[in-house]
C-alpha cells in the first residue's frame, strides 16, 4: 500500500504539516519521494506512524519516541502489548473517576444518597479528572507520566483535612498575589510570601520538591495561556508576577 502525505494525513488525523515536521526531524521518513516531489509512504511507515501516535497519547516527548522506535531491535508486537497495558490502566483509572463523579452529580441533583466520605472521594476524583482534561497533556510532556501519576495518587490518598488545607492554601496564594499586585514588585515581602505559600500548596501534589521543578512550573504559567488565564482572571499580570516571585524565591532568576 502506498499513500501520499495528504492521504496519510486524512487516514491518521495528523496534519500534513506535522508529517513534514516528523520527516524533518528524522522521526518518520517517507519511503521515497516521487518525481513530482511528493512524499510517498508505504505500509512500514504507516505502521510506524501508528506507534508514534500511541506513544504520543501516552505522553512521551518526540525525542524520546525517536530513540525508542529507531533502535535496531524495536519490536512492534511487544510495543503494541505495552501500549495496550498502559491504555487499559488509564481506562480503569478513568472508569473509577467517571463513576465517582457521576454519582456525585446525581447526589447533588437529589438522585442518590451519598455519605460524606463518598462525596469527599468524588471531589478528589473530580479534581484529578479536570486537571487531566485541562492540563494533563502539557504537564505530562514536561514532567513525564510517572511524576503525574504519582501526583494523582497523592491526591487520591489525601485525607479530608488535607483536602481542606490545600483549598485554603490556594486561596491564600491568590490573596497574597492580589496584595502583591498593588506594587507589582516580585521581590517584595508579600510576593515572596506568595511564592512560599505556592511551594506549600505544591507539596500537597508533588511526590518531592525541587527548586528547578518549581521554577520550571512557574515558566509554564507564562508560556501556556491556560495557566496564565487562571492567574490573570482577576488582574492581568498576576501570572507574570507569580513567575518572577518564584524565580527569585528559588534563586533561579539569574
Amino acid at each position: 500500500m502506498e499513500m501520499t502525505i495528504q492521504k496519510l494525513a486524512q487516514l491518521s488525523g495528523v496534519s500534513s504539516r506535522t508529517l513534514r515536521y516528523y520527516d524533518d526531524i528524522g522521526l518518520l521518513k517517507p519511503a521515497r519521494v516521487n518525481s513530482s516531489g511528493y512524499r510517498i509512504y508505504e505500509q512500514e511507515e504507516i505502521d510506524l506512524l501508528q506507534q508514534i501516535l500511541f506513544y504520543r497519547e501516552l505522553g512521551f516527548k518526540l525525542e524520546v519516541i525517536k530513540e525508542i522506535i529507531t533502535v535496531d531491535n524495536f519490536d512492534y508486537k511487544n510495543a503494541l502489548m505495552e501500549h495496550y497495558k498502559a491504555l487499559m490502566e488509564k481506562r480503569q483509572q478513568l472508569d473509577v473517576m467517571i463513576t465517582t463523579v457521576t454519582k456525585t452529580i446525581k447526589a447533588m441533583n437529589g438522585g442518590v444518597q451519598m455519605s460524606n466520605e463518598e462525596k469527599f472521594e468524588g471531589l478528589k476524583e473530580k479534581m484529578i479528572l479536570e486537571n487531566e482534561k485541562q492540563y494533563g497533556e502539557e504537564v505530562r510532556q514536561n514532567y513525564g507520566d510517572s511524576t503525574v501519576d504519582a501526583s494523582n495518587n497523592k491526591v487520591q490518598q489525601m485525607t479530608e483535612q488535607q483536602y481542606e488545607e490545600v483549598q485554603a492554601l490556594e486561596q491564600e496564594v491568590m490573596s497574597l498575589l492580589k496584595r502583591a499586585m498593588e506594587t507589582g514588585q516580585a521581590e517584595s515581602d508579600v510576593a515572596q510570601r506568595a511564592a512560599e505559600a505556592h511551594k506549600r500548596w505544591l507539596m500537597y501534589y508533588w511526590p518531592k520538591y525541587s527548586k528547578e521543578a518549581h521554577a520550571g512550573l512557574a515558566e509554564m504559567y507564562i508560556a501556556d495561556e491556560r495557566f496564565t488565564n487562571y492567574y490573570d482572571k482577576e488582574q492581568t499580570g498576576t501570572a507574570q508576577l507569580l513567575r518572577d516571585a518564584i524565580l527569585i524565591y528559588t534563586g533561579m532568576n539569574n
